[in-house]
């Protein structure tokens, strides 16, 4: 068993009463409609990340990573937030550093979609692109680079290898969704960007029950349109990746997952991304090999409005 420090990282931020104080304790919805053709006795729940203030369950990590720096000194007012992001923990970075008063720059590639860039300059972030050919993978190097240099200047968060990020999952997703099954989750599905979702989840939930079954989503083809999410086998690999926690992968194609998306739109009213689709379907996928009695819980990671400008939704 993992020892850590219980304590929620959103306790600060709840006592201040500001906007950081709805980030998680999201919903936990059925699916009606899309899970109906699923065998008797077995369903499908989505955690409604999307809800959250920011946008994404991207808020989760970046608050924490955020507040323990503050606690242990590694983030003060007379430094700025740095880090690597595909735009959702961006948005999130963003959003934390004006309400708590922080400059924040991020370093994300080139081909990140105009909404969500525009979001981060909404919000006050300065943007430092890179190479698109290199994905993340080159925000991510970009990021390390620049932090070696100025490391007086910068907070650097590195979202890939803080331990921060899947203890927010950890602390709260993964007790959340134990409480909202009231202990029947037997399956924990989500897709891997830095990991720490599927982690630190994954991690609490087989805690509780050592029976859980942790699934991991992945695109099918280091070419793919899954923003955020890594083809693990020709990506860097973060260091918290935990590769001995996941007991299956399932393989999405970006095509199946945008058409998820617009199936949960039109027939859930669940105006959700791209990865979300891609959990959805994977999980829905998967839920049909289950014997009566299965419960699988998957994410809805983001909303759908800063996917607007993609033609996929006509």
């Amino acid at each position: 068993m993992v020892e850590m420090n219980l304590e929620k990282p959103l306790a600060a931020a709840t006592r201040r009463g500001d906007v950081l104080s709805s980030i998680g304790n999201t919903p936990l919805l059925r699916l009606p409609r899309l899970a109906r053709d699923l065998p008797t006795g077995v369903e499908v729940c989505v955690k409604a990340e999307h809800l959250n203030p920011g946008g994404s369950v991207k808020d989760r990590a970046a608050l924490a990573m955020i507040l323990e720096a503050e606690r242990d000194g590694r983030l003060t007012h007379d430094k700025i937030i740095l880090d690597a992001t595909s735009g959702n923990t961006g948005i999130a970075y963003a959003m934390i550093g004006a309400t708590r008063g922080y400059r924040v720059t991020l370093c994300l590639p080139q081909n990140a979609n105009f909404e969500r860039k525009r979001m981060l300059r909404i919000y006050g972030a300065e943007l430092i692109e890179t190479d698109p050919l290199l994905s993340p993978d080159g925000a991510q190097l970009r990021a390390q680079e620049i932090a070696a240099c100025e490391p007086e200047k910068y907070f650097y968060a590195d979202q890939y290898n803080n331990d921060a990020n899947w203890r927010a999952h950890y602390d709260g997703t993964a007790p959340e969704i134990w409480e909202q099954t009231g202990g029947r989750v037997t399956h924990f599905l989500a897709g891997m960007g830095t990991s720490g979702t599927l982690t630190g989840t994954a991690r609490r939930l087989k805690e509780f029950n050592p029976r859980v079954r942790a699934v991991a989503m992945q695109p099918d083809s280091p070419l793919h349109g899954l923003e955020g999410m890594k083809h693990m086998e020709t990506a860097i690999v973060p260091g918290i990746y935990d590769p001995t926690l996941a007991d299956e992968t399932v393989l999405v194609s970006t095509e199946d997952a945008q058409a998820m998306a617009r199936r949960l739109a039109r027939e859930e009213g669940l105006f959700v991304g791209i990865s979300a689709g891609a959990n959805v379907l994977a999980a829905l996928r998967y839920a049909q090999t289950l014997p009566p009695g299965s419960t699988v819980v998957t994410v809805l990671c983001d909303d759908g409005g800063r996917y607007l400008s993609e033609e996929f939704w006509e």
